[in-house]
Formats: C-alpha cells, structure tokens, sequence
C-alpha cells in the first residue's frame, strides 16, 4: 500500500512539474542547459590546477584565466538583462585574478542568474530589455546569450584540460 501511494504521489509531483514546464517550454529547457552546463564549468574550473588559469593553447588564444574571468562578467551583464535591471556588473575581474578568489565569484555568477531564471516566464521573453551598448533588444535574445556563451566556453574550457592530460567534468561517468 505505502508503495502504490508514493508512487501517485510521484506521479502527481511529476504532472505539476510537466504542467510548469508546458506553460513555460523555452524557460524550462533554458534552465536545463543552465543548470548542465553551469555544473560543468564550476567543475572544470575547480579542476584546473592554480598555476594552469596562465595557460593558452597558442598565443592568440584566451588564457584559463580569462575564459573563466569572462564567464563571470557575461553572467552577471546577461542575468541582469533577464532580471530587467539591464546589463548587469559583479565584481571586477580579470584573467589574472587568482583562481582562488575565481571560483567562489563564478559560483555567485550562477547564483544571480538562477534567481533570474527562476523569475522568468516564457510570456515575458518578448519584452525589451536593455542590451550589451545600450541596444534595445526581447529579452529572449538574453536567455539566448546566456545558453550559448556557457556552451562556448565550457568547450574552451573542456579543451585545455583536456590539452593538460586531464578528463573534463562532462566525459567523467
């Protein structure tokens, strides 16, 4: 008996989920890649060895250091837009901070942009919000950033460790 009711309310738990996600698809699977990919990059972050944030493949390539200095700044620029406070700032970085003080304000960065999408509504995505220089654009084009630009960098990311003879977070099983 306690068996067939945890799994009704399991499967009522799951209903109320779906229905939250139908009436919000593109949020929805906004936050799946988010929450994917922002795990990955705290990982790989945590896994580059301190004196490797100077390493780049070649000479006109990003150092560790600045991938994960721009993560944060673009986190906490777009997260602000899809709060509708406009291009948001955090603490001031770059690509020669240490990784030690990196990685608790990356950690943050993800913070500020969870709390923005959980706020966010598919319904809201065509109102305009403040871009990057000022430009005027639907507030999906953020969402968009923010997805994209975490895939990008996680690629980068997942490159050098791989270029330093070590396994990066998403092909660990």
């Amino acid at each position: 008996m306690r068996i067939a009711v945890g799994w009704i309310v399991f499967a009522a738990a799951s209903a109320c989920a779906l229905a939250q996600d139908a009436s919000s698809p593109v949020v929805a699977s906004a936050k799946e890649i988010f929450q994917r990919q922002s795990g990955y990059m705290v990982a790989a972050a945590e896994q580059m060895p301190a004196d490797k944030y100077g390493y780049r493949p070649t000479p006109d390539q990003w150092t560790y250091g600045k991938i994960v200095s721009h993560v944060i700044q673009g986190n906490f620029g777009v997260c602000g837009m899809l709060s509708g406070n406009g291009p948001g700032h955090g603490p001031a970085v770059t690509e020669t901070t240490p990784k030690d003080q990196l990685i608790p304000i990356l950690k943050q960065s993800f913070g500020t942009c969870q709390k923005a999408l959980d706020g966010l509504q598919d319904s809201t995505l065509g109102v305009t919000v403040t871009y990057f220089r000022g430009e005027k654009k639907p507030r999906a084009r953020a969402l968009i950033e923010l997805t994209d630009d975490l895939e990008d960098h996680y690629s980068q990311m997942a490159s050098y460790l791989r270029l330093n003879g070590m396994l990066p977070p998403s092909a660990r099983k």
